[in-house]
């Protein structure tokens, strides 16, 4: 009876002991998971950018942007529907439809990403006001309407102030956003749609 006791004690530590190194081997997997799961290097498609934190400035600037790039889009099939438009100014057109269909794809998967839903109406009726640039539909009704001479240079100077007005956009997201794929997004629509901007006065100048 007298090493009963010590042996049960014996046992029961042991016991203890496994338990308790079982429940720190837990602990280090949900701690070292848990942040491997949200990390974006963890991701290697590269969507974890559109899945980290974001703020309003995010949302706001993607459910923005998202139909001022359609209403581009959208500007630019009217005036390649037309003929005699100068080679430089449909070539611009295709230009900005080839930089703006992959950028509309990408925002769109930022918004599934993030839950948010788009808030759509790109194509007219949005008498925004402000400075985001976007063509009314009375605008895009005269554009339509306009043969190849007139079309270009109105096209050129709605897109013009559509540009503009998305810098001014981007350039609040870069200053005010948190996610790093929207922010990024943001600085390559400055980059080149100041450029664009560029090209654009100078077509005018020359019409």
């Amino acid at each position: 009876m007298t090493h009963a006791r010590p042996k049960k004690i014996g046992l029961v530590a042991l016991a203890l002991t496994a338990v308790l190194a079982v429940a720190g081997c837990s602990d280090h997997d949900m701690g070292t998971t848990a942040p491997g799961a949200s990390a974006p290097a963890a991701n290697p498609t590269g969507s974890s950018s559109a899945s980290a934190e974001f703020n309003d400035a995010d949302v706001m600037f993607v459910q923005m942007m998202l139909p001022h790039h359609e209403q581009a889009v959208a500007m630019s099939d009217t005036l390649l529907a037309k003929s005699g438009v100068a080679p430089d100014v449909a070539a611009l057109a295709e230009q900005i439809k080839a930089a703006q269909q992959p950028e509309i794809d990408t925002m769109k998967g930022f918004l599934a990403a993030w839950g948010q839903q788009e808030t759509g109406g790109g194509m007219g009726g949005m008498d925004h006001g402000g400075d985001d640039g976007m063509a009314t539909d009375a605008q895009l009704k005269e554009l339509d309407q306009a043969d190849g001479a007139a079309g270009q240079q109105a096209y050129l100077q709605l897109m013009t102030a559509h540009h503009e007005g998305a810098v001014t956009m981007a350039q609040t997201e870069v200053r005010d956003g948190k996610n790093a794929g929207a922010v990024d997004l943001a600085k390559t629509i400055i980059t080149t749609q100041q450029q664009e901007i560029g090209v654009m006065k100078d077509l005018l100048a020359r019409l």
